[in-house]
């Protein structure tokens, strides 16, 4: 039986199923771009981690950074003797960070706990209790972010009763045929057959859906979104969990929307890159809506991790010093330009801001015929060729590109090229 397989048996035995795995191959070590399996195999890695290692794996400033902090402490929590490191990477996020005003910051520990924790702020700083996300959206595996989620199988099947208060309505994606207007309109139809918007604390989204499948608002959307939230005293917050850290082509994604469409949300959440593979995550938001829970209203005993921070303050200095946005952006043209030119009817649509580029697969050219059998065949086959790829998507159909944005150009060209002969076959 090879490493793999029989690695794969002891999973089994040991680990619940619903623990899914993508892949059946255990990660031995990575560099840069590139993962070696636990028996030698190697793969271009086009996940990430889930879009967790824009900087690469083990960059070695990274790396030298945790050991460094390893060597003098690694926990003590914050809430008890609280250490620089926390202060002076919340001090960047605040002072780069596209919310409305002055800023704060706390870090947690995962994507969830952020969400969590930033209903809690809205909550408090309004008084209100509704909660509004969107269909296709991703916000966690805790009760409350399930319950947010807008996504049944295979989250949320199995897990209820859900919290309360939690209200969805569709996201506009036109390539669906569903738009902007038809949005807007759904939003109010929300607000006359469920909870008015009197009693509403926060709207929550994804500014590009993640496992939804890349779909991107426009700033048509945020600017009506903006001035209903303004109209109705209700909060604006933006989960970039997925989308932070240069992935986009931008810091956040929310600073394309700033800039171009002037809206500026009132809280934001963050995890997965911005600490290259270190647990950590955060809620970035308006100073005074940051500081209406009293002392002890937040925390958590690993919030805000020494080594999840000094990874972090690395990370913000490496994008900007490797100039990983305009890398991002490059990367994602001469994907988005390789798939689109391989001229295949099953490709019904190649998109997404950046680095984070979606491909998603159709039967005959039909955006109403979603194709997720051919999705998975794409997915599965890429590791015959030493490709890791991931899917996402409301209906299943969707293979997302996540490089590390220091993926070498001929890394690059190389991947591509696997991935070409990869869709081609399984095509047909």
């Amino acid at each position: 039986m090879s490493v793999n397989a029989d690695l794969w048996k002891r999973r089994e035995a040991a680990v619940p199923r619903g623990v899914a795995s993508m892949h059946q191959r255990f990660f031995h070590e990575g560099a840069n771009a590139h993962v070696t399996d636990a028996e030698g195999g190697e793969y271009i890695d086009f996940a990430t981690g889930i879009a967790v290692c824009n900087t690469g794996h083990s960059h070695p400033r990274i790396v030298a950074a945790v050991k460094d902090q390893l060597d003098r402490f690694s926990h003590c929590s914050f809430q008890v003797t609280p250490y620089e490191s926390y202060i002076a990477l919340a001090e960047k996020l605040n002072a780069r960070a596209p919310v409305a005003g002055d800023a704060k910051t706390i870090f947690l520990s995962t994507g969830a706990e952020a969400l969590e924790n930033a209903v809690k702020i809205a909550r408090s700083a309004t008084g209100r209790r509704g909660v509004i996300t969107f269909q296709g959206g991703y916000h966690g595996r805790t009760l409350l972010t399930l319950a947010m989620t807008g996504k049944t199988q295979p989250y949320k099947a199995q897990f209820g009763p859900m919290p309360g208060d939690i209200f969805h309505t569709r996201f506009p994606i036109p390539y669906h045929g569903f738009g902007d207007d038809a949005a807007i309109e759904g939003l109010n139809a929300l607000f006359a057959s469920a909870i008015e918007p009197e009693a509403v604390a926060a709207i929550v989204l994804e500014p590009v859906l993640g496992e939804g499948g890349f779909y991107t608002a426009s700033y048509d959307f945020f600017r009506a979104l903006r001035e209903i939230c303004d109209r109705h005293g209700i909060l604006l917050i933006a989960d970039e969990v997925q989308s932070g850290f240069a992935r986009t082509g931008e810091l956040f994604a929310m600073d394309w929307v700033a800039r171009e469409a002037d809206v500026r949300p009132d809280m934001m959440t963050v995890a997965k890159a911005m600490a290259g593979g270190f647990p950590i995550s955060g809620v970035i938001g308006r100073a005074d809506l940051m500081d209406t829970p009293g002392p002890g209203g937040l925390g958590g005993t690993y919030g805000g991790s020494p080594l999840g921070c000094v990874a972090g303050l690395e990370v913000l200095d490496i994008i900007d010093e490797e100039d990983l946005c305009a890398r991002a952006r490059l990367i994602g043209s001469r994907i988005k330009e390789r798939m689109r030119g391989l001229g295949l009817s099953c490709i019904g649509d190649v998109r997404g801001p950046g680095a984070m580029v979606a491909m998603e697969l159709v039967k005959d050219g039909d955006p109403s015929r979603p194709d997720p059998e051919l999705t998975k065949a794409i997915v599965a086959q890429g590791l015959s060729e030493g490709l890791l790829l991931l899917s996402c998507g409301i209906r299943g159909n969707v293979v997302r590109f996540l490089p590390a944005l220091t993926m070498p150009d001929d890394v690059l060209e190389d991947g591509l090229d696997r991935i070409e002969k990869v869709v081609r076959a399984a095509a047909g």
